[in-house]
Formats: C-alpha cells, structure tokens, sequence
C-alpha cells in the first residue's frame, strides 16, 4: 500500500528539524498529530517557538480543515437558520441555531479556533473579532446579525509566509505571556489603529470638539481605547510598545520601571 507523505514547508521543516528532530520523520510520513500539537503547546510555554512562529502557525492551520462545514442533522438544532458570510476573505455558509453566538460559530462550527472564549459575557476581551472593520465582542454577537458582513479572526491576518505588522510587533515586544488573551489583543489594536486614522475620540482625547483627523497614539492613548482588552498576565507595557511601533513604523524602545 502506497503512504502518502506530508509535505511540509521549509518554516515547518525547519521547526521540527531544530526543536523536535526526533519527530520529523513522522510528521513527514504519518502528518502531524494530538502528540505534536502538545509537544509545541509546551515548547510555546517555554518561549521556544518565537523564533519559529510562521512555521508554527502553518503547521496548526493544517489540522483544521473549514472549507467543508458539515451540516448538521435536524435533531441536533433548533430555531436553525443559514448564515451567509466571508470569514478572512473566504466565503462560508452555515446552518446554525438563531441564538448561536459569533464566536462558538467561528470555534465550533468553522473550526477557527484562534478566538477565545475567556469570560463569555463581554468583559476580557479574548473574544475580540473584526467585522466589516469595527472590533466586536463575538461572545455576544449573535452570528445571525453577521449575514452578508466580513469578518476577521487571528487566523485571517497574516498573508502567504508573511506576518501582519501588529503580529510581528507583538512577538518583537513580548506582547503576550501565556498567549489566551492575544488573538483579541491583535484583533483589537488593528481596529484601534484604523479608528486613530478616522479620528475618532476616547475618554482620552482632550478636545472632543476638534474636527475629526488622524491621531498618533500616545500610550495614554492606547492604554484607554485598550482598556476593554483584559491580559492576566499583565504584559501591558509591551503591548502598549508593540502598537506604536505598529502605527509608527518606527523602533520603539521598551520603558522598564523599577522600585528603589
């Protein structure tokens, strides 16, 4: 019997050839598993894949496949209706409960599971997706509403082998610590940026009379229109760097407070 044998790309390769050798033959012949997936899991804990991200996030968009969404039998759903939607430029259509939220749509039914379900009512921000270019908490969005809109997870962001700018600031800075909180903390600070391009005002604007223009965020700034965005690990000083870097294209240095 003929085995067919998992391609991988030379960032996979890579990956697997420096931090998991003993698992490449493997992954080569029998494709990448549950025990591979823990076995990065850990290596992400330890901080060992920021050096490897792409490959990284290729070889987990592998083990979902969404351009097929099975139906489900009628037994299984109440209230059912077919949504109609792009997802990171990709059109869907899926049968769903009338009261399924956005994000168990996304996680359960699409299998993009890069948005987090954190507290389920709103109040961390894990959630946080982008629809037609405003942030939106999905854990209480009803996936109903989102019919003929585009939305925009984690997974949508990065193009080809080629992070977006704001993914690539947040692994320069050390944006995140155990990772739960950061598909929302990215998806938030894009949309926060196109919202500074538009001029709109925070609690933290100073004259909210002024005619509306683009605004150069300071880190009072992003640290108000970021404030629904929760990290428990709190790793704001280095979000705070990776969005301005991010809006300014510039290097920005980390400020680091010490006690006397």
């Amino acid at each position: 019997m003929k085995q067919n044998k998992t391609r991988l790309t030379p960032e996979e390769h890579r990956l697997f050839g420096d931090l998991m050798p003993e698992e490449l033959d493997e992954v080569i012949n029998s494709g990448f598993n549950r025990r591979h997936f823990i076995k990065l899991m850990g290596l992400a804990s330890a901080g060992l894949l920021a050096s490897y991200a792409i490959g990284a996030e290729q070889l987990f968009a592998r083990t979902v496949e969404i351009e097929e969404i099975p139906d489900l039998i009628p037994e299984a759903i109440e209230n059912g209706v077919d949504i109609a939607f792009n997802v990171n430029a990709t059109s869907r259509k899926v049968l769903v409960d009338s009261r399924m939220t956005l994000l168990d749509t996304l996680r359960e039914r699409i299998g993009l599971t890069g948005s987090k379900k954190g507290c389920d009512h709103g109040q961390c921000g894990a959630c946080t997706v982008i629809v037609d270019g405003q942030r939106v908490l999905s854990c209480l969005t009803l996936a109903a509403t989102c019919q003929g809109k585009s939305v925009i997870t984690i997974e949508g962001l990065a193009k080809a082998n080629e992070l977006n700018p704001m993914q690539a600031a947040f692994l320069k800075h050390d944006g995140f610590q155990c990772g739960f909180c950061t598909p929302g903390q990215i998806c938030s600070a894009l949309a926060l940026m196109k919202e500074a391009k538009e001029g709109q005002a925070s609690f933290a604007t100073k004259d909210v009379r002024a005619a509306a223009k683009s605004i150069m965020l300071s880190d009072e700034e992003i640290a108000e229109r970021m404030s629904g965005n929760i990290c428990r690990c709190g790793a704001y000083p280095n979000i705070i760097a990776a969005i301005k870097e991010a809006q300014t294209g510039e290097n920005i240095p980390q400020n680091w407070l010490f006690t006397d």
